[in-house]
C-alpha cells in the first residue's frame, strides 16, 4: 500500500474555475438544484452509508456541502479538500458553522494528506471532471478508504462539458471528459466495487444544452440521448 507521501515531486494538474464559475458556487441553484439533489440521490443509493466516522469531502468549494454531509450521515470528523486559491479563506465560514468538526485541507485529490484507510466515506460531487489526471486521484480515494468504506460520486459527463453552454462560462480539461459508462469504468479500475443498482443517471434541466425548454414546452423528453450525469455509490472491497 502507497503511503501518504509517498508521491513524486509532479505538480498535479487541476483547471480552476472561471469567475462565473466560483459566483454559481455561491448560488441557490447549485446549493438545492445541483448539490442538494445530488446528495439526496446519492443517500437514497448508500443506505448503509456508516454514521459516527470520518468523511472525506473532495473539491469542498465555498463549503456548502459541510452542513448537507453533517445533516445527512452525522459523522464525527469531516475532512474537506481542494485545491483551488484562497480555499481556506472561501470556505472558513462554512466550516466554523458546520456542527461537524471540520480540518481543511488546500491540497489536490492526487496526493490526499490522509493515512491509509483512515477515511469511511468519500464524498466527490462535480470535482473529478476538473482533475486531469482522474485515475490518480481515484487510486488515493482508495487508498484513504477504509475496507468496506464508500465513495459518493456526482459528475457530470462529457455531453454536458462539452456542451455550449458550459464551454462559454466554464473551464475545464476539455481533452479528459468521460461518459457515464466511462466513468463507472475508471471508478471499477480503481478497485472499487459498483453495483447496478447503485448507479444513477438524472437527467436534470440544468445539464441540458436547452436548459429545459424543450420539455417546458410540452415537447418531452429526447429518446435516444447521451446521458449528462451520472451519480453512483462505490464499495471498497475488504
Amino acid at each position: 500500500m502507497t503511503s501518504a507521501n509517498a508521491h513524486p515531486a509532479r505538480k498535479p494538474a487541476f483547471v480552476p474555475e472561471t469567475r462565473f464559475g466560483l459566483w454559481f458556487l455561491s448560488t441557490a441553484t447549485w446549493r438545492v438544484h445541483v448539490l442538494g439533489r445530488a446528495l439526496s440521490d446519492l443517500q437514497r443509493m448508500a443506505p448503509d452509508a456508516p454514521r459516527g466516522g470520518v468523511v472525506l469531502d473532495i473539491g469542498t468549494g465555498q463549503g456548502h456541502s459541510l452542513p448537507e454531509l453533517a445533516a445527512r450521515f452525522a459523522p464525527a470528523q469531516i475532512h474537506a479538500l481542494d485545491p483551488e486559491p484562497d480555499f481556506e479563506a472561501r470556505c472558513a465560514d462554512m466550516a466554523k458553522a458546520c456542527p461537524v468538526p471540520v480540518t481543511l485541507h488546500a491540497a489536490h485529490a492526487e496526493r490526499i494528506p490522509l493515512p491509509d484507510a483512515s477515511v469511511d466515506m468519500v464524498l466527490c460531487h462535480q470535482t473529478l471532471h476538473h482533475i486531469v489526471d482522474q485515475a490518480a486521484a481515484l487510486a488515493e480515494v482508495a487508498r484513504v478508504l477504509k475496507p468496506g468504506g464508500l465513495l459518493l460520486l456526482a459528475e457530470s459527463t462529457r455531453a454536458y462539458i462539452h456542451s455550449w453552454i458550459i464551454r462559454l462560462l466554464f473551464r475545464h480539461p476539455m481533452h479528459v471528459q468521460r461518459t457515464a459508462e466511462e466513468f463507472i469504468a475508471l471508478v471499477r479500475d480503481a478497485g472499487l466495487q459498483v453495483d447496478a443498482d447503485r448507479i444513477s443517471t438524472p437527467y436534470l434541466w440544468w445539464s441540458r444544452s436547452d436548459l429545459g425548454a424543450r420539455e417546458w414546452l410540452g415537447l418531452g423528453l429526447p429518446k435516444d440521448r447521451e446521458e449528462t450525469l451520472i451519480n453512483l455509490v462505490a464499495r471498497k472491497p475488504g
